[in-house]
């Protein structure tokens, strides 16, 4: 595998993880950026959840942008909200992880496809709600990454590995900065 990508595509996650935390609309740019040159660092590492995960943030940058910059209230800017129904969110997470991880372990010759699954699933998950900037978002990613680290540690994937370390903590620092903004909205919501 070709490191030259896995790095270019670490950088430029990094620069999407850190617009994310300053909820800068360019997070999604150097997002869209960054799962494509991640496409090809999956297929060749034989993680073909990571593959199908990041063929489908592709469409999902997209989809962040616009949301982001026209889905709030009378089309303005998203604001930062809590999240719901988190038993849902569990549940679907644990019950999809299962059915992908079968199948990738039945059907092909796919490295740690549980792990893989889980951190395909909860990555969807944890985007989805990202779209929609729930602050709860932030907490499925502290998880993604914890695994994440493993699973690219022991495939060999270095700069992966310590991109993924900087999401961990970047990912902590989000949440912070989120739950602050959400704070200081709600702050201001009352004393209006």
């Amino acid at each position: 595998m070709d490191t030259t990508i896995e790095v270019f595509g670490s950088i430029f996650g990094f620069l999407a993880v850190y617009f994310t935390i300053k909820q800068n609309i360019w997070c999604w740019y150097f997002g869209l950026i960054q799962v494509i040159l991640f496409c090809f660092v999956f297929y060749t590492s034989k993680l073909y959840s990571d593959l199908i995960l990041h063929m489908i943030y592709i469409f999902l940058q997209a989809f962040g942008w616009y949301n982001w910059k026209y889905g709030g209230e009378n089309q303005t800017n998203l604001r930062v909200t809590l999240i719901t129904k988190v038993s849902v969110w569990l549940s679907v997470t644990i019950f999809a992880t299962v059915l992908l991880g079968y199948t990738m372990q039945n059907n092909t010759d796919a490295s740690y496809p549980y792990a893989d699954a889980f951190t395909t699933v909860a990555s969807l998950v944890a985007q989805y709600l990202m779209i929609k900037k729930v602050l709860g978002s932030w907490l499925f990613w502290i998880v993604v990454d914890v695994v994440a680290i493993g699973i690219y540690f022991y495939k060999g994937l270095y700069f992966t590995t310590g991109l993924y370390v900087l999401f961990l903590i970047m990912a902590i620092i989000g949440y912070l900065e989120w739950k602050k903004a959400y704070n200081e909205e709600f702050a201001y919501r009352i004393q209006i």
